[in-house]
């Protein structure tokens, strides 16, 4: 059951491991959706739309072959609010992580809101791609992600992220940089179904992009 923060409780982000490597080539940040349930209400990590990110983040450590490390950022609160976003704790991990491995290429793969905070992260030092699933958008998002890839993947049935917005925010995006889009045909928001369709083109697509520099 979802639980609301107790008033004067300060709740952080938290990292978690995925794949270590000691002096890795590239990192691979992965981030999570989830709905408001109104007002700040805690991140689990049981809850499903962080459950569903381990799938992706082990195969961006497969894909990354001991290269790349991997880790799944828990965000401070579930969904989006104007005082604090996804996007917050996103900078917040990818600075700690440029701190453990200074001038490393950083990749961001989020799913849903998670791929929202991706894509408008997307212009913080060090990464260089972008990688958003089904991600739920308006169709004013932008950011200057001038000189990172931009990989955008979504199910033609994804009744609760519009895959037209999607396509609105590519339009702008690409005036910038150069971005992919690829649909999933038959995949529902969620991912259940073809989510190694989902998952292999994301982790593919950053490890190509992350180890092509080195």
């Amino acid at each position: 059951m979802a639980q609301r923060v107790p008033v004067g409780v300060e709740v952080s982000p938290k990292l978690v491991p995925v794949r270590e490597p000691s002096s890795p080539d590239g990192v691979v940040l992965v981030l999570h959706g989830g709905a408001s349930r109104g007002g700040q209400m805690m991140v689990s990590p049981t809850q499903l739309s962080v459950l569903r990110m381990i799938p992706t983040a082990r195969a961006s450590a497969r894909a990354g072959r001991g290269r790349l490390a991997v880790y799944r950022l828990l965000n401070r609160y579930r969904g989006w609010d104007s005082e604090h976003t996804p996007v917050a704790d996103a900078d917040w991990a990818m600075g700690l992580l440029r701190e453990r491995f200074p001038g490393a290429p950083i990749g961001l793969i989020g799913h849903s809101l998670g791929g929202r905070a991706a894509l408008l992260a997307g212009d913080g030092p060090d990464v260089r791609s972008v990688v958003a699933l089904n991600p739920w958008v308006y169709p004013t998002d932008s950011a200057d992600l001038g000189g990172r890839r931009v990989l955008i993947v979504h199910g033609d049935q994804d009744r609760v992220a519009s895959i037209a917005k999607a396509r609105a925010v590519a339009r702008t995006l690409a005036r910038r940089t150069t971005v992919e889009f690829e649909t999933v045909r038959d995949g529902k928001h969620a991912m259940l179904r073809h989510g190694r369709d989902f998952d292999g083109r994301a982790a593919a697509f950053t490890a190509e992009v992350l180890l092509a520099r080195v």
